[in-house]
This record gives structure tokens, C-alpha cells and sequence, in this order.
């Protein structure tokens, strides 16, 4: 057996498979597949300051080896979270991780300030892939500044691990990378959906309702794995690496790219047990190739 535990800034974790926001609820709803305390961390949907209902349905569309979705960010807000979801989720021995998001600055702050204040959950994931409303609906994470400034503001209320999701829908993802890693952001996690769409050539018009939507699956996983491994070179902080891992393979992959830990996204609709069997997987691999450690691999790819 070897040892399978990584540390993403302060948080500690028990081996390097997490879950991906909005693939696995809030933990609770998986609980009757996978023993959570088995899964190294559990990153829940992502929680706004205020109510979201989401956007119209039609919202998820099947694509070849992957999915659309365009949920928009559905959940009762952070206060809701505090005090219903919280009280639920304080005693899983395992990183219970809030995905936060917002339209503006003041809304990302305010929520991790709120969040700051639960003892039991070690660490946030801030996901700067949603629009800023008072710059005409562009994302906080397609430039450096906007990336660095939300992270900057959010870095002042709040003083646990601060991981960053980054969008791939940009020119150069180590750019904005490196721009949060100045601005306090103790690791990254990407990467995040990239933009897609589905047409019904019946009906002549786009599936979804945002007739654009988030891609994300196995047909990612090639980006994902480059992005990855770039990232890894430019910052000095913990890289997460997500993206179209479905299985230990994928996984390893990740990790020999640079990534110290993973997120199972999709693939937890297909077998919600996916994570710990991951998990398996790489033990296996580690001890086939004789490694003591999963942090032997980590970054180990030979180039």
C-alpha cells in the first residue's frame, strides 16, 4: 500500500482524487454509492450569495464522449448553505470544499467571508469562469486583471486554501495562472468547461436554452492534460487537474503532467462510485511500479 496522502497548501489530504463542483451535489446525495470519507475531497456546487434559479430548461445536452451543460449556477445561496447544508455536512471526515461564484466582486467576497466562518470546511474553490456584470457580461478569468483582482479581494476576508478554477476559454491559461498566484491564491484547480454548443437539425434550432453551454467529459481530456502540464511548469503553487478523467489512467496522467491532486467530474454520472475506485487504481499503479509515495509521480513525466 503506498502513500497516497498530498497536500494542497494547508489542506491535507488522505490521497489526490476529489470531485468536481456540480457533478456531485453536496456529497450527501452520494452517500448510499461511496463511502465519502474514502474520497481525498469533496468540492460541492457552486454556492452564490444570493437564491439562483438557474437558466430555462433544456440545460444538459449529450455529446460524443461528453456533455453540455448550461445549469447556471442553481442553489439557495450562501446563507441557506449555513444554515441547512452545513449542519449536514460539518462531520464527513473528509475536505468538504464550497465552490463559490458571483457576478460581481462584492458578491464573491461577501460569500468566502461567510464561508470563512465555518470551522469545518478547510477550503474554498473560487470559480472566476462566471460573467462580470459590470464589465458587459465578460468572465472574471479570461484576462489577468480580472482574474487578479477578484482573487485579491476575496484573499482579504478569507484565510484558508484558496484554490482558483481557471477557464480554458482564453489565449494563454498560464498568464492568468500566474496572475493568481500573486494575488494570494495557494493553488489552481483547471480546468474549467470549455464553450460549446448542440443543434437539432429537426427542429433547426441550438438544444440547450443558452443555445451555448459547458463541455466537459472524455473528449476534453487532451486540453485539459496540456493545460495542465503548462500551468505546472509557470506557477510554484499546487495545480488541480480536471477534465475528462474517467478512470485511474486518466488520473496518473494528470498527475505526471504536474497535477498534485484531481477532480472527477463527469464520470460521476456514470458510476457514482468512480472516485474511490480511482483512488484504487493509482495505489495499484504506484505499487506495481514500486513508488512509496504518490508524490513521486507527481510531475514525473519524461520529456
Amino acid at each position: 500500500m503506498a502513500d497516497l496522502s498530498v497536500n494542497i497548501g494547508k489542506l491535507a489530504m488522505k490521497n489526490p482524487v476529489m470531485t468536481a463542483s456540480g457533478t456531485f451535489g453536496y456529497g450527501l446525495e452520494f452517500q448510499d454509492f461511496v463511502n465519502l470519507e474514502e474520497i481525498g475531497g469533496i468540492i460541492i456546487k457552486g454556492t452564490t450569495l444570493h437564491h439562483r434559479e438557474g437558466n430555462p430548461y433544456p440545460r444538459m445536452a449529450e455529446t460524443p464522449m461528453g456533455m453540455l451543460n448550461a445549469v447556471g449556477l442553481q442553489n439557495k445561496g450562501v446563507h441557506y448553505f449555513a444554515e441547512h447544508i452545513y449542519p449536514q455536512i460539518k462531520d464527513i471526515r473528509t475536505n468538504m470544499i464550497v465552490n463559490v461564484s458571483g457576478s460581481q466582486i462584492d458578491d464573491y467576497a461577501e460569500t468566502a467571508r461567510i464561508i470563512n466562518g465555518l470551522e469545518n470546511i478547510p477550503a474554498i474553490e473560487l470559480n472566476i469562469s462566471c460573467p462580470n456584470v459590470k464589465q458587459g457580461g465578460m468572465a472574471f478569468g479570461v484576462t489577468a486583471h480580472g482574474a487578479a483582482e477578484v482573487v485579491s479581494a476575496v484573499r482579504k476576508v478569507y484565510d484558508k486554501t484558496l484554490i482558483v478554477k481557471l477557464s480554458p476559454n482564453v489565449t494563454d491559461i498560464t498568464e492568468i495562472a500566474r496572475a493568481v498566484e500573486g494575488a494570494g491564491a495557494d493553488s489552481v484547480s483547471l480546468i474549467n468547461t470549455l464553450l460549446g454548443m448542440a443543434i437539432d437539425a429537426e427542429k433547426r434550432k441550438p438544444v440547450l436554452s443558452t443555445i451555448t453551454g459547458g463541455m466537459s467529459g472524455a473528449a476534453v481530456k487532451p486540453i485539459a492534460l496540456r493545460m495542465v502540464w503548462q500551468v505546472a511548469k509557470a506557477v510554484q503553487i499546487p495545480v488541480i487537474g480536471l477534465g475528462g478523467i474517467m478512470n485511474w489512467k486518466d488520473a496518473v496522467e494528470f498527475l505526471l503532467a504536474g497535477a498534485s491532486a484531481i477532480q472527477i467530474g463527469t464520470a460521476n454520472f456514470i458510476d457514482p462510485a468512480v472516485t474511490v475506485k480511482v483512488a484504487a487504481g493509482i495505489n495499484d499503479y504506484l505499487d506495481r511500479h514500486g513508488f512509496a509515495s504518490v508524490k513521486e509521480i507527481i510531475g514525473a513525466l519524461e520529456v
